[in-house]
């Protein structure tokens, strides 16, 4: 499987230096590992706030290769997914993976060795075991009533 994040041709260690809103486009792309959980439904506690991972995947979500079947015309079929960018990073923290690269950037907190920007394979987030590859259940076979059965820790 060939990685569809070009990671090729970027300034060598520019997550270290370079500022979120300060990136291109491909910069930012690239932080990207890869992982799946931002496709993972989530379940937010009414009173708390507080959010939780399920292993039910968007619809459009291709669990072997841990990516969108869509990407380029996702809107079309899920409206409400959200397209990360430094202008709206703030106010989607809450819900985002805690080894997600744009959270923990915007934490000041280093990459984690397994991200493909530090490893160079883009293999290595699922080698790692952090990845939802192989692990999730279509959200079309999966009541709402029953997700709360499927939550899972995070990290992974």
């Amino acid at each position: 499987m060939s990685d569809p994040i070009e990671r090729s041709g970027l300034r060598p260690g520019f997550w270290k230096t370079t500022p979120l809103e300060r990136m291109t486009q491909a910069e930012w792309e690239a932080l990207c590992d890869g992982c799946g959980k931002c496709c993972m439904n989530k379940l937010e506690d009414e009173d708390s706030g507080e959010v939780v991972l399920t292993r039910i995947a968007c619809r459009l979500f291709d669990d072997t290769t841990c990516r969108c079947s869509q990407y380029p015309i996702r809107h079309q079929f899920v409206p409400e997914c959200i397209s990360l960018s430094p202008q709206n990073l703030d106010s989607h923290l809450y819900w985002m993976p805690e080894t997600c690269a744009y959270k923990l950037l915007h934490q000041g907190k280093p990459l984690y060795d397994w991200h493909p920007l530090i490893s160079g394979d883009e293999q290595s987030v699922h080698d790692a075991r952090v990845s939802m590859q192989s692990r999730t259940l279509p959200e079309f076979e999966i009541s709402e009533d029953d997700w709360e059965d499927h939550i899972i820790e995070e990290p992974l």
